[in-house]
């Protein structure tokens, strides 16, 4: 059938794996979709389908290696009913090519089943005449061609037939041929190829490649995905370059007027600030008044928390003197504990621009990096991952926040990852000894934006949050964890020793 009056790209149906595809499949091609077993090749052939019947178009599945029953079954658990305009031809070898008696031939068997196998499926084609294809699996049919020549002819020979009546045919290969088998990517107009990995803890991951794409520029590199109920989504490579959003530039205070002189006023819409400190020192208390301070404004905030659950965080801002829940239930504010284990870094990038782009959020916080490190299949390109969504986040005029803990409580301490070059403002969070009491002390190490105080403050945690004191001018050393006493005079709490 031909693809007149029809657009000219055939969308899969995945509005992900469409952006990466630069709006989908052109019409009228042959196009390869390869991946070990368990992939997910054919319930993103369905959703191929699925989005032509939606089209309006015929579809046709040609199936070699799974029954009608297990398809239609692999789709109910998908909540798909497969509709009528999904032709499935099921390809099973004619009863007189499994008789004894038939195969004892000069020929060989395998010529005689790869014939009637082609013979079957332009059949197949005759009769329906659809506008979308789907033949799985190309296994079958190498088999049965037993070298690479025959098997080439046999491709090309599908594919003109195909050509003739104008429709995009998605060929399905489990790649249980030699790895240096091309034969079917030099014939494709496109080849896609799905990947699972399995990292040492949590469960797989999923990622896809574009390979090939002839005449169309496409988004390259590897883009995760997942099979979920419902079926495949794909989740693309962020690149920050495509966006950029004009916005005013303002600074955010964040209520506490210690903290705002420390930072030159607030911090800058746009900018990212970095939390430093070890265990216990109040980072993500810190962040929370950026983020209610955000809320009072009457802006929407979201908080992404790895460490630790929503209800666990709720209750103990609120011991702090931190009521989150009416924020949350009129929107202001969103909270998701995210699951290091089991979400990759492609579905993150994605969660937060959903939240950036769709819910109009302008104060974004990620407590801690020690658990987003944990998501990477590969560490070492943290800091990549990082400088693309900063830099997004950035250029949407989006006021991000990042905390780190760091190893150890007091003295020389190490962040598992650095990103102070990265941030626009470093906050460093210290414990410190003094007359004869643990204290924690804040400075800002730097901050791109503008001035900002070179001042240590003392500041402790109290039942009504953090409450900032005057600049430290008795010691020397305090951020080293052991400060020396260097003058007379007052420079802490006057109530510290109470």
């Amino acid at each position: 059938m031909s693809s007149g009056g029809l657009t000219d790209k055939a969308r899969i149906g995945i509005s992900g794996l469409d952006d990466v595809l630069a709006g989908g499949l052109t019409r009228d091609r042959l196009y390869l979709l390869e991946g070990h077993p368990g992939t997910g090749k054919t319930t993103l052939a369905l959703q191929f389908l699925l989005e032509g019947v939606a089209a309006g178009e015929t579809c046709l599945y040609i199936t070699l290696s799974e029954t009608e029953d297990e398809l239609r079954a692999g789709a109910r658990s998908h909540g798909w009913e497969l509709p009528p305009k999904i032709d499935i031809f099921e390809l099973i070898p004619p009863e007189t090519l499994l008789d004894e008696a038939q195969q004892q031939s000069l020929l060989y068997s395998s010529d005689l089943e790869l014939g009637e196998t082609t013979r079957l499926i332009f059949e197949a084609i005759e009769r329906c005449k659809p506008s979308r294809v789907v033949l799985d699996s190309l296994s079958e049919i190498r088999l049965l061609a037993q070298n690479s020549l025959r098997y080439r002819r046999q491709i090309l020979a599908v594919k003109h037939y195909f050509a003739r009546y104008g429709a995009t045919v998605l060929l399905l290969d489990d790649l249980t041929a030699e790895a240096q088998d091309k034969t079917v990517h030099s014939i494709a107009h496109g080849v896609l190829r799905l990947e699972e990995m399995m990292p040492l803890y949590g469960p797989e991951r999923r990622r896809l490649r574009v390979i090939k794409y002839r005449g169309q520029a496409f988004r390259g590199g590897y883009h995760d995905f997942a099979i979920v109920n419902g079926g495949v989504r794909v989740f693309p490579r962020l690149v920050a370059s495509e966006h950029h959003t004009g916005f005013t530039h303002s600074q955010a205070s964040c209520g506490i007027k210690e903290i705002d002189a420390l930072l030159g006023g607030g911090v800058e819409a746009g900018s990212s600030t970095l939390v430093l400190g070890p265990a216990g020192t109040g980072k993500s208390l810190l962040v929370l008044h950026f983020v209610v301070a955000a809320a009072e404004r009457g802006e929407r905030a979201a908080m992404f928390i790895f460490d630790e659950e929503v209800s666990l965080l709720v209750a103990r801002a609120k011991g702090l003197g931190i009521d989150l829940e009416p924020m949350l239930n009129d929107g202001r504010l969103i909270l998701e504990a995210v699951d290091a284990a089991e979400l990759s870094p492609g579905e993150f990038a994605h969660r937060v621009r959903h939240c950036i782009d769709d819910l109009g959020v302008r104060t974004l916080v990620i407590d801690s990096l020690n658990g987003y490190q944990q998501a990477m299949p590969e560490e070492q390109f943290l800091v990549l991952h990082m400088h693309e969504l900063l830099t997004f986040l950035n250029r949407k005029g989006v006021s991000t926040f990042l905390t780190v803990a760091q190893h150890g409580l007091v003295g020389d301490m190490q962040a598992p990852v650095d990103l102070t070059y990265l941030s626009d403002t470093v906050v460093l969070l210290r414990y410190f000894e003094a007359q004869g009491r643990v204290r924690r002390a804040i400075s800002v190490i730097k901050k791109r934006a503008g001035p900002h105080e070179d001042t240590i403050r003392e500041y402790q945690i109290t039942a009504s949050g953090i409450r900032v004191g005057a600049p430290i001018k008795a010691f020397q050393g305090v951020l080293t964890g052991v400060p020396q006493y260097a003058e007379h005079g007052p420079s802490l709490f006057e109530d510290s020793t109470e």
